[in-house]
């Protein structure tokens, strides 16, 4: 069977119906995408902004506490070659001491910075390298002086020590020979020994009288090193000892120190922020609302002050006439005529209504004798006597 038009129709009626609502469907996803991706948008640029004052605030904590530990931790270790010579100044060849040998070293960093900090504990101790040789075994003990100085050159303190090479047998120093041969015939080895002399066990830097250098003197006239170190070592208590032997944790434990401080600081000061801004609204709108009150009023009343003077106007008398009495009587012709031309009252807002009207000729005529003037004319004012 052939489809008939009616079916036709109906089906053409069904495809306008849904026509509409596809493109509504499909405005509908295109709102909701541009929505979302106006919303995913947003977060990104929020996260990326936290991300970023996140970044920042470490930053700014590991730098302060980089520049506490600069400022509060003083040198840990000092090490400076010593180089001994002999005197030369000998007033004469009599005076052995002054063979003896003497070393000048400066205790500046890089020749600027002092290297000891005041109130703090220092370990001054010196190495001497020596060789195992008669002339080193058959000295015995040995004084070693140091005279620590101020940068003006004044005498900040004094010590002396004593010290010795280490003793060994001669059948230990054979045995020791044969068994390192090959290392002492390559010279990997030799045979010296390390003489450690500790000056100052807790030498404590004057503020008055900063120490800038030391004069190191071995009082033994036939002594002979391979050479010397000086070595100051800081005693920490307290705070610095745990900066120092513990810098992992310390530094863990002040970086996050420092950065949950700041971040304290910043979310109160967003917080506060928020709280003016919200603030600041509410009374624009209080100081808003009182105005529309007080225009409310305003307009309550003034419509009650227009009643007051409309009504005071309608019960007013009629106001005084603006003609002057010239002292002429009216006949009958001109009353009748006065009366028909009197105002009338029409209706109006309240306001007064003037109205004129021509006067007699008789009147006009004596006016005119009077005044000498042509086609003037007088008005009688009025209002009206009921609203």
């Amino acid at each position: 069977m052939q489809p008939t038009m009616e079916e036709f129709d109906s089906e053409d009626s069904g495809v306008q119906d849904v026509g509409p609502q596809i493109n509504g469907l499909v405005v509908q996803i295109l709102e909701t995408t541009s929505v979302l991706l106006v919303r995913i948008r947003q977060k990104l640029l929020e996260m990326a902004i936290l991300i970023c004052v996140i970044l920042l605030v470490f930053w700014v904590a590991l730098f302060l506490y980089g520049s506490f530990y600069y400022s509060f931790m003083p040198t840990a270790n000092f090490i400076t070659p010593v180089y001994f010579y002999s005197r030369t100044d000998c007033p004469s060849p009599q005076h052995s001491v002054c063979y003896f040998p003497v070393a000048n070293v400066s205790l500046l960093k890089n020749g600027k910075h002092q290297v000891m900090t005041y109130d703090q504990p220092y370990q001054i101790t010196l190495e001497l390298e020596m060789p195992e040789s008669p002339a080193n075994q058959e000295l015995g003990m040995f004084p070693v002086k140091m005279t620590p100085y101020s940068k003006a050159g004044q005498i900040v303190d004094v010590t002396a020590h004593s010290a010795m090479l280490h003793y060994r047998s001669s059948l230990l120093q054979a045995l020791g020979t044969v068994v390192f041969s090959p290392m002492l015939l390559t010279g990997a080895s030799e045979q010296k020994q390390s003489v450690i002399v500790e000056l100052y066990s807790e030498f404590k830097d004057d503020s008055y009288k900063p120490t800038v250098g030391a004069v190191i003197e071995i009082h033994s006239q036939h002594i002979q090193i391979y050479s010397a170190h000086l070595y100051i070592f800081a005693h920490f208590t307290g705070i610095r000892y745990l900066l120092y032997h513990f810098p992992l944790i310390s530094a863990l434990i002040g970086v996050m120190s420092n950065f949950a401080f700041l971040s304290l600081i910043i979310v109160l000061s967003f917080l506060q922020f928020n709280l003016i801004s919200h603030r600041t609204p509410g009374k624009a709108v209080k100081l808003q609302e009182e105005k529309n009150e007080q225009d409310g009023l305003n307009d309550q009343s003034e419509p009650q002050d227009e009643e007051n003077v409309d009504a005071m106007e309608c019960n007013s008398v009629e106001v005084e006439e603006s003609i002057p009495d010239m002292g002429v009587e009216e006949s009958d012709d001109d009353s009748r005529e006065l009366a028909e031309d009197e105002p009338t009252c029409e209706a109006g807002d309240g306001e007064m209504i003037l109205k004129h009207r021509h006067l007699s000729q008789g009147m006009l005529k004596s006016s005119q004798a009077l005044t000498g003037t042509i086609d003037k004319t007088y008005y009688r004012v009025g209002v009206c006597s009921s609203c």
